[in-house]
């Protein structure tokens, strides 16, 4: 087989013309490739945000500021909290967005805060601060405190997470019924905590998630253990 002696037809371009070609260099960049540019990058940053939004709406973290729930969580300590196990709908949302005085009515995908279980919240008297306590009291029953003993519904609660020293610290507290859509909760160092006995219920909508896990400082890194406390004789 022979090449073609004959010069190539006019018109014709054997040079590549695709501006990416090293072959091609100083060909100007066309405007379909701009547009092609920007539309990968403006994709790229809107699923890097998709995932940023879908893994704040899974698990958030937080630091330990304060005494509170010594000696089982310390001051200064990063955690995760897990924000799906709470995870619920309100089905009177649109209701009170409209503008009726009617109370949430709460349903729960897997299952709302128990006693004993440590949360995170906002607090109620600002929202803009986050608190970390533990949950004692449940929707409709009655808590009491006599001689640092909680009683719910006039039943002794054994709390095996405190200490001696907390346990003398609880206090006294006269008969207070839990409303609907709250609970009732108290940090572990009863002496030094703010909490339910003070400032009331906890409304069940400003729980943000339950603390999971402690990642900092290392020597403190596991999985939160969350004791549920006894009613009656433990």
């Amino acid at each position: 087989m022979s090449l073609s002696a004959f010069p190539p037809e006019e018109g014709k371009n054997l040079i590549p013309t695709d501006p990416a070609s090293p072959a091609a260099p100083g060909v100007p960049v066309r405007k379909g490739n701009l547009w092609a540019m920007f539309r990968e990058i403006l994709e790229t940053i809107l699923f890097t945000l998709l995932i940023f939004f879908l893994v704040r709406s899974v698990i958030q973290n937080f630091k330990v500021e304060g005494h509170s729930m010594e000696p089982n969580l310390h001051s200064g300590q990063y955690i995760i909290v897990n924000r799906v196990e709470y995870l619920h709908v309100d089905l009177n949302f649109f209701r009170r967005l409209l503008g009726e005085k009617v109370e949430p009515n709460l349903v729960y995908l897997f299952h709302m805060p128990r006693r004993g279980e440590i949360v995170v919240f906002e607090y109620p008297k600002d929202t803009t601060r986050d608190y970390i306590k533990r949950v004692i009291g449940l929707p409709g029953e009655t808590v009491e405190i006599r001689n640092g003993q909680v009683l719910i519904n006039g039943v002794p609660l054994f709390e095996p997470y405190l200490n001696d020293a907390a346990r003398a610290q609880t206090g006294n507290m006269p008969p207070k019924q839990v409303p609907p859509n709250a609970v009732f909760v108290m940090g572990d160092n009863r002496g030094n905590s703010s909490d339910s006995r003070n400032w009331g219920p906890l409304p069940l909508e400003n729980i943000v998630g339950k603390a999971w896990v402690i990642y900092w400082p290392q020597q403190y890194w596991g999985i939160i253990p969350h004791a549920e406390p006894v009613l009656g004789a433990p």
